[in-house]
């Protein structure tokens, strides 16, 4: 039970216990940050008909004209018979090509006079400037995997494929409690002795940012009644995660805490840098997460662990953080025995070391938008080598 695990075997056990979180119909703009529960099927085709891509004139057949504008067809009111040979129509940008119809002479290329229409350069070939009936999907077709994430673009083609509402798994609800005699809730009344408690207020932002129901407990003293009181108020969540108390420090109460409430500990410590005694647990289908109390080992353990959870209960078909290769903006430094997770700033061409690792650094974590993953015993590198990294927006998801 105390021997360290690997980052990927610690997320792969944390992973296994993910709640199976029911599912709900929701109306499509309500879906925003959710994953699908299902295969998502188009109800429609897209385009429903042949379509001008172009401003222009609608003709058919080879023959180089001159034609005849007979009338127009408009985005939302087609042309209402078939073209014979010579004819054409004034055609906007999204219309329904007249039958009798193949190709689009742009306006560009057009001469007209009077009710008369011209090709004076590049004849169009047929289809030319043409969205053919069903180019993007057809009735029938599966358009999104279950597991996907709905952002705006899966929100658009959603509705586009004729789904006014969509089933999504509903989002967990997280009890956060942060504990340590040293935490204060009100940072206007905060001795030199006290800190402000914002790990509580990281973890929960955190959170809510993926639309979980977020339960605030804290701060709590390092105290064990009130620590059992405290946790006797997060029985109805779906996960629990504390920060503080997960150490082995002669106030650090938190394990014993979850013991004597009935918790099951699952493991304890990862060899990562920092973060690495953070505590995993269950109660029942609660999951439960001790996170360190230095306030950026606590964002990093929730990234990397919370986060994903959260991810797969939600029914995400990729959970876990999305990892890319960026260029080191300057030399990096030998890593030690743990693997570490360096607070970085990239800044679209390169990235760089944050001004400060230290744990506790706040204004360093603050600047920081993704982190740079380093193996243990990783050897200096010089600027200009790519190295693996961490994008901290969307939770870590692409």
């Amino acid at each position: 039970m105390n021997a360290m695990l690997t980052l990927e075997e610690a997320q792969e056990r944390v992973l296994a216990l993910a709640p199976q979180m029911r599912i709900e119909t929701v109306p499509v703009e309500a879906a925003i940050g959710r994953y699908l529960a299902e295969d998502l099927q188009a109800l429609r085709t897209q385009p429903p008909a042949d379509l001008s891509a172009m401003d222009g004139y609608a003709i058919g057949g080879d023959a180089p004209g001159p034609w005849v504008l007979v009338g127009e067809s408009r985005a939302g009111a087609p042309f209402d018979r078939t073209l014979s040979q010579g004819e054409t129509v004034r055609i906007s940008t999204g219309a329904h090509l007249p039958r009798g119809a193949d190709r689009v002479l742009i306006q560009e290329n057009a001469q007209v006079t009077d009710q008369t229409v011209a090709c004076f350069k590049d004849f169009p070939n047929a289809l030319r400037h043409v969205r053919q009936r069903g180019f993007d999907f057809s009735k029938g077709d599966h358009v999104l995997p279950a597991g996907t994430r709905v952002g705006p673009a899966q929100l658009a083609l959603a509705l586009g494929a004729g789904h006014g509402t969509l089933d999504v798994r509903i989002t967990p609800k997280v009890a956060v409690l942060d504990s340590g005699d040293e935490l204060v809730a009100d940072p206007a009344e905060c001795a030199d002795h006290h800190i402000p408690a914002s790990n509580g207020a990281m973890i929960g932002a955190m959170l809510a940012e993926l639309g979980c129901e977020v339960v605030r407990l804290g701060p709590v003293p390092d105290d064990h009644e009130a620590l059992a009181f405290a946790l006797a108020k997060a029985g109805d969540a779906d996960m629990l995660v504390t920060t503080g108390g997960a150490s082995v420090g002669d106030h650090d109460l938190m394990r014993p805490a979850l013991e004597a409430w009935g918790a099951s500990l699952d493991f304890w410590k990862v060899a990562m840098k920092p973060g690495k005694p953070i505590m995993v647990a269950t109660k029942g289908a609660q999951v439960i997460f001790g996170l360190p109390g230095n306030p950026v080992s606590s964002f990093v353990t929730c990234f990397l662990f919370v986060v994903p959870l959260v991810h797969a209960a939600m029914g995400a078909s990729q959970p876990l953080p999305f990892r890319t290769n960026l260029t080191a903006g300057s030399t990096l430094p030998g890593i030690g025995s743990r693997r570490e997770f360096l607070r970085a700033i990239w800044d679209g061409e390169t990235v760089r070391l944050a001004d400060s690792q230290d744990s506790s650094a706040l204004a360093a974590l603050a600047h920081t938008n993704c982190l740079i993953d380093r193996p243990a015993h990783a050897v200096e590198i010089e600027a200009g080598t790519p190295v693996p990294c961490l994008l901290l927006k969307n939770g870590g998801i692409a």
